[in-house]
């Protein structure tokens, strides 16, 4: 709410300076259509309480509109600006028996928000962003959509997930980008309400533990033009520090281009975390124990070749310690900037180790510019429960895509994504799912 007075007020203020060359003559604006249909059919519910709480079958469809605007900079040493996003999602299907929240205890569907145990109408939401740029760098204040190894924003739904809070940008110095910022509250990608963070374990929407404080830091640094080092730092605060490096490497060999991309997690308790069980997080801490502090650590490393259209890729991760790997999650569809980041599962699991294969095509390369085809599967092993030390899961995603290339219809774009997964973990459901996205973007300015 600050957040929004201050844009707000900030607003008023650029208003009057309207006229500015910069300002207008450099914005942009542009209304982005999705129409965005899923569905997901649970083959088995592990437990009568599960089947109960999320349904066997779940389907949703709905039409979004988003309207962008970017503005440019007020002229002078110090440039002022400010940003829009405009976002309205209207149910076109659904039903208390599709909806995904037969309790009306969940934060919401796998579409819509909720009202009681089926879905809202429509769904909608303003953010303003006021910005300030000196030289190269750039202060942001108001609604975010970082995207960043500690804070990932969720666009796989109608609607992207936003952040409130403030975040600076600097590129001043050649080859290195340093970012850093504070989070106050989110809005999930199937909400129209900011709220406070929390992670797994402790997301209970009744009686769960929350935080207005995310703190996080880091930077690319561009050593040579094929190699990029990175190190970031997240503090969510009364649940974990995380410190990240990365190191991503292209290398041309014959025709093609081989892609390694090697990141590490570290991720400790903080506050509240260490000592209070209603801050706990999910994991396997020995005999019946299935929650406690936060403590992992997540190696991974992936490896693509590019080469003629083709897209070859094999992976590797290991989850170690006692907790999962932890991460923002108000228990309404985060996203994490891991290697086995799937479009179910995430793989990250105390104890778990897993591999990947992927491929893709580009068919370009045979004529149809603007058709993509790919398929990724994942298997992770050596998962700690209280049933077993070697518990397993896996997933297979297909995507089909094609966007129109030219005439008036170009950016128009259909995409098919398919998955299905399986595992033997208690109490984990097996799942296949499907979804339909159709995007067109439109340039007003």
């Amino acid at each position: 709410m600050k957040c929004t007075l201050t844009v707000a007020a900030a607003m008023c203020v650029l208003a009057q300076q309207a006229h500015a060359a910069g300002f207008i003559d450099d914005s942009k604006a542009a209304l982005k259509l999705r129409n965005f249909y899923i569905n997901s059919d649970y083959r088995d519910s592990a437990t009568p309480a599960q089947k109960a709480a999320n349904q066997s079958y779940q389907a949703e469809w709905g039409q979004a509109f988003q309207l962008e605007f970017i503005s440019g900079y007020t002229p002078g040493p110090v440039g002022f600006g400010v940003d829009a996003l405009g976002m309205l999602g209207v149910r076109l299907d659904s039903s208390a028996g599709k909806h995904g929240n037969p309790t009306g205890t969940n934060y919401g569907g796998i579409v819509f928000p909720s009202d009681g145990d089926h879905a809202v109408d429509d769904v909608s939401n303003l953010g303003l962003t006021g910005k300030v740029k000196i030289s190269k760098t750039e202060l942001k204040l108001g609604t975010l959509v970082p995207k960043l190894p500690v804070i990932f924003s969720n666009d796989g739904r109608l609607l992207p997930q936003t952040w409130q809070g403030t975040q600076v940008t600097s590129a001043d110095i050649k080859d290195l980008t340093l970012v850093g910022g504070q989070i106050d509250e989110v809005k999930g990608r199937n909400s129209s309400n900011n709220e406070n963070m929390s992670i797994a374990g402790a997301n209970n929407a009744v009686t769960g533990r929350f935080s207005n404080k995310f703190i996080y830091a880091g930077g690319d640094y561009k050593l040579t033009k094929d190699l990029t080092l990175q190190y970031y730092y997240g503090n969510l605060k009364d649940f974990y520090k995380q410190n990240f490096l990365g190191l991503i490497h292209n290398w041309a060999i014959g025709p093609g281009v081989l892609t390694s991309d090697v990141r590490y997690f570290n991720s400790k308790n903080d506050g509240a975390n260490g000592h209070d069980p209603a801050y706990f997080t999910t994991g396997y801490y020995g005999g019946n124990t299935l929650k406690g502090e936060v403590d992992n650590n997540l190696f991974s490393g992936l490896f693509t070749y590019a080469v003629a259209g083709h897209t070859f890729g094999a992976g590797y991760e290991v989850s170690n310690g006692k907790s999962d790997f932890p991460y923002l999650n108000q228990g309404d569809g985060p996203t994490t900037y891991t290697i086995t980041e799937m479009q179910v599962q995430k793989f990250v699991r105390a104890g778990e180790k897993s591999w990947q294969a992927r491929y893709s095509f580009d068919f370009a390369k045979v004529g149809l510019p603007g058709a993509t085809a790919g398929v990724v599967y994942v298997k992770g092993d050596d998962i700690n429960t209280v049933a077993s030390s070697n518990s397993s899961e896996w997933e297979r995603d297909i995507t089909l895509a094609y966007v129109v290339q030219s005439g008036p219809l170009k950016g128009f774009g259909v995409m098919w994504k398919n998955a299905m997964v399986r595992n033997n973990i208690p109490n984990t459901r097996q799942q296949d799912e499907n979804r339909v996205i159709i995007n067109y973007q439109l340039a007003l300015f």
